[in-house]
This record gives structure tokens, sequence and C-alpha cells, in this order.
């Protein structure tokens, strides 16, 4: 190659352009290709080099939790999935090839469920899908009452079912070390229809606590877990820090939980790749839309879900509307587990990859977490969402492992949570009352009672309406019986008349005695009913009434007094001459 001589009256740049036209053109290609490949490596968030120059030893699993917790030291501290390291699949070393791989390919194990639909009390179906420990063996054996087999309850993510490659991974792991396992498809998944006017969203924790209930009293004898997955995880954290030490849960575990709803709403909109997994959410949320138009369509609409293009206008026009949350700010605020971490009773163990493309790790709750002896929260540094393949093959997700060894640790420990017995006391009953109903009905003897979904041979609805009538006219059917005690004996002292008043005081007072006995007899009914499981606090609460109110009794029977008396002695005058 001769060297550019420059010519008379040929400036710098033409001479510069010159020089660069004798350079190769496969000298050009390999400098684009580096460059690419930079920019590739640098927007896919690849880690290769770096698993490469740690001797593809892979990253170690952060964990955080309690000084004082013994989750941690009698049941986490067994699990060796938890103190090791996890190495993606080097042809996977990126957080979105991963999750991407997932929603593709999965290489989920193959397996058949057994169904069953269960109608909940609002109307709406829910799709359970069951794989029991005896399916592997070629079995048909059913599970019975009495079993004790451990059984778990998986809720998967958003317009995810039991058809989820990550799903079935957990499932087919579970259901090989002995346990029953059983996927709660969200409302409208799975194959089925929507049968009510209500959907699933990401703080929805009627339907767990509903199935939950329903599966503890029909196999009361098997410790019951569960693990939730993405949005459900979210909800199952979210349903555990509402229950507190109520629930039958023994133990339970979180995957890629969004934590913050509306700090994982912001980061999912900031850069461009975010905004790729924002615009494919909605589209698969659009099309779950779609398969139930006809009663989403009545409940919104129809033509701003349709047009949705982000997650945030989707739950501004379906999600807030149909869940009657005022705005979208207010939904993710009030939905959002990591405002009820605290109130966690039961071990729960969290998983969570400080890559995740969706669950940003700004939103995770460490603080809380470790300050809960319930929780151990484990970080790794790569995962994706939900992947975490390992392996040559890309066949196994890792997170799968230290949850079937932190459950099956627990459930050989003697740190399972035991359901807390509600207690039948006044305040307990009052309070299940106001949750369970806010609202108040007026019955026509004119007492107050709480409108419920139980019918009237139920034993709690018939004492919560028991206490409600003791509440709203106990005091002042009392203080009327006093009153009038006082009313006669002032009568029977001072009164002067002649046998045909006599007899008309007695007519007027045989109405007024009926009416008074109709109104405090189903009182003193309920007095003697509560007083048989309370004790002396009916009668203190009767003393106090008629102490408090004392002062306008006397008055009102002094003004009494009065009246009578001066129609006596006007009596006495018109009756002489």
């Amino acid at each position: 190659m001769e060297p550019a001589v420059a010519t008379d009256g040929e400036s710098a740049g033409e001479l510069l352009l010159r020089a660069a036209a004798l350079v190769p053109w496969t000298t050009y290609a390999l400098a684009a290709l580096a460059l690419a490949s930079a920019l590739l490596y640098r927007f896919l968030e690849l880690h290769f080099l770096g698993d490469l120059l740690r001797g593809l030893r892979g990253g170690r699993v952060a964990l955080t939790f309690h000084p004082d917790s013994q989750v941690y030291h009698r049941v986490a501290s067994k699990c060796r999935s938890l103190h090791g390291r996890y190495l993606a699949t080097p042809w996977l070393a990126s957080p979105h090839l991963q999750t991407l791989f997932l929603s593709i390919s999965g290489r989920s194990p193959s397996f058949t469920y057994r169904r069953q639909l269960y109608t909940v009390r609002d109307g709406g179906t829910i799709a359970l899908d069951w794989l029991l420990a005896s399916d592997l063996e070629g079995s048909d054996e059913s599970i019975s009452k009495d079993d004790s087999t451990p059984l778990l309850v998986v809720i998967p993510g958003l317009s995810s079912d039991s058809s989820a490659a990550y799903v079935k991974h957990l499932v087919f792991s579970m259901a090989r070390k002995g346990w029953n396992v059983v996927v709660s498809n969200h409302r409208g998944l799975g194959g089925i229809s929507i049968t009510s006017d209500c959907f699933y969203n990401a703080g929805w924790t009627e339907d767990l606590r509903e199935i939950v209930n329903f599966l503890h009293q029909k196999y009361p004898d098997a410790p019951l877990f569960t693990v939730g997955t993405s949005i459900g995880a979210n909800i199952v954290v979210k349903y555990l820090g509402e229950e507190g030490e109520s629930t039958p849960v023994a133990g339970a575990a979180s995957i890629c939980s969004p934590w913050d709803l509306l700090v994982t709403n912001r980061f999912i909109s900031r850069k461009l790749v975010q905004r790729c997994y924002d615009r494919a959410l909605v589209i698969g949320l659009k099309g779950f839309a779609k398969l139930h138009q006809p009663v989403l369509a009545r409940l919104a609409n129809w033509e701003a879900i349709r047009s949705s293009s982000s997650i945030r206008e989707f739950d501004r026009h379906a999600t807030c509307v149909v869940a009657k949350y005022e705005t979208v700010d207010t939904f993710y605020r009030k939905c959002s587990s990591a405002n009820y971490i605290g109130n966690v009773s039961v071990p729960l163990l969290c998983i969570s990859a400080l890559d995740d493309p969706l669950c940003t790790r700004e939103a995770i709750p460490w603080d809380e977490c470790r300050a809960n002896k319930n929780i151990v929260l484990a970080t790794t540094p790569n995962g994706g969402h939900l992947a975490f393949y390992e392996g040559l093959t890309a066949g196994r997700l890792w997170w799968v492992r230290p949850v079937s060894e932190f459950l099956c640790a627990l459930h050989d420990s003697s740190y399972m949570h035991r359901q807390k017995e509600q207690g039948d006391g006044l305040h307990s009953s009052l309070e299940s009352s106001i949750d369970k109903s806010p609202y108040v009905n007026f019955m026509e003897d004119g007492m107050v009672a709480a409108v419920t979904n139980d019918g009237p041979d139920n034993d709690d609805y018939l004492h919560n309406q028991i206490v409600d009538e003791i509440k709203s006219d106990g005091m002042v059917a009392i203080q009327q019986n006093e009153h009038t005690g006082e009313i006669h004996n002032e009568n029977d002292s001072g009164g002067v008349g002649d046998k045909s008043h006599e007899e008309n005081h007695k007519q007027r007072e045989e109405p007024c005695a009926n009416d008074i006995g109709d109104v405090v007899a189903p009182v003193r009914r309920s007095i003697n009913q509560i007083t048989r499981s309370q004790g002396k606090s009916v009668w203190l609460l009767a003393y106090i009434a008629v102490v408090t109110s004392w002062p306008l009794l006397r008055a009102l029977g002094f003004f009494l007094f009065r009246k009578r008396s001066s129609n006596s002695l006007l009596a006495k005058k018109l009756k002489k001459p």
C-alpha cells in the first residue's frame, strides 16, 4: 500500500479521505463487529467474561437475616444451596437471555395434572391443578382426609398458569420428594372462564385465603406450605402479613417478588430494554382481557383497555376500575407486599436476583427482612427473572433446589408455624363482625345487626348479633328499667285518690309494663347468654351504665314526681265542697 501524497490545492480532509480509502474493507468490518459486540454485551448485560475471570465458579449467594433468627440457624443453615454459589449456564450468561429462554422454551418436565374446579364464595371459579407423589409412580390413588403428606400450594406469576415452565419445574421436583403439590391458577387462567365480576390483581389475596382454608379443612393432618412466584410471590407475602399468626400455612417461599409495585413500575419504564418487557407484558395482559371481553367490557372502558400500551395504562383502565382503586399509584402502594413484611409470622425464604430485568433490586426491603426473625432473604448476582438456569444444557432452575431444601428441612424441624387459635371473647367477636361486615342492618325490634354472608344458622353470626344488640341497646334498656322502677315507687308512697283513679292508673300501667317487658325480654335473654360466657363483665357494664346516667334519671324522676304531686293536689281541691 503506497502512502497518500498531498498534491497542490488538496485540503487535509481530502487527504484523510484518500488515506481511509486505502484501508481494506475487512478491517472496517472487523472494527464494526467489535463495536457492535461491545454494545450488545452492554445492552444484554452479559456477564460471561466476569464468570470466566472468576474461574467459572459463579457468584456467592448472599443471605440477609436477623442475628437471632432460629429459622436461619435451625433450618436455612442446613440448606447447602444457600451457602454455595450460583453459576449461570455459559451460553445464557445474561438476565435477558435467561428470561427470554424461559418464556420461549423452558425445558420443563413432562407430566399430566389432575384438575379440580373450585367455586369461591363470590361465584368465581378457580382451577386447581394437582400432581400427587403417587402420580409419578403410576398410581391413581387420591388423597385421603387423614393423609399427613406435606401439601404445597403454588401461586404462579402475572398471566401465567400451571403450564408455565418454571411452575412445572418446581411442581415436578417437589412431587419427586414425596410431596403432594397443587397449583392454584388465577381467575380466568388455565382455560377457565370468568364467572363473576371479580378479576385477580397483584394485591388480591382473597382467593389464596379461601383456597388455603379449604385445603386445611379438607386435609387437617397435612402440613400446608405455599410458594409464590413473581406477582404470585407478592400475593403470598401480602397474605402472610395480613393473616399474621392466624394462618394455617406452616412455611412459605417467595421467588422474584416485585416487593414495591410503585418502584418496580417506574423501573420498568426507565430504560429501552425494560420498556421492551413492559410492552411484552401488556400484550399478554390484553390477551387475557380479550379472553374475557364480555365481562370486562361491561365493567370498564374496553376501547381504553384495548389501546393500552403499558402496564400502567392497563392498570389505570382495567385493574383500578374493576378493583375500585382511586388511582394507579394508590393501587401500587396498597398492594405492595413490602408493607406487610413486619407482620409475617411464618418461616419464609425469599429469593431474588440482583440483575432481575423486571423486579429491580431497588425495591428489595433489606432492612425489613433483616428485622423479622421469620424471614431469610437470599440474593444472587445473576439469575434473571424466575430463570436461574444452570448446567451446560440448561436443564435445571437453580432456585428450585434451595426452595425444596428449605421446605423439607422446615418440615423435618420443630419450627413449622402452628396456627394460633382464635379466642371466643367479646372483643374478638366484635372485631370479627366489624372486619367481615362493614355494613349494618336495622332489625324490626330496633336492634342493630351486622350484615354478613353467613346464614342465620351460623353460631358465630348469632353470637356476633347478640353482642351487637347488647352494645347498641343494652344500656338504654337497663336505664329504662331503673327509671320505671323509680317512678313506680314514688307513686306507691305518695299517691292519694279514690278507687276509680287507682283502677285507671293500673290500666295505664299495664300496657306500659307489657311494652317494657317486651323490650327488656330479648335483652335479658342476651345478657344471660353473655353472662354464662363472660362472667361479671356484663354486670360491671350495667353498673357503669346506671351510675353514669344517674343524674339524668334523678332529674327526670324529680320532674315527674312534681308533676304527679301537683295533679294530686289539684284533684283534692276539686273534690272539696
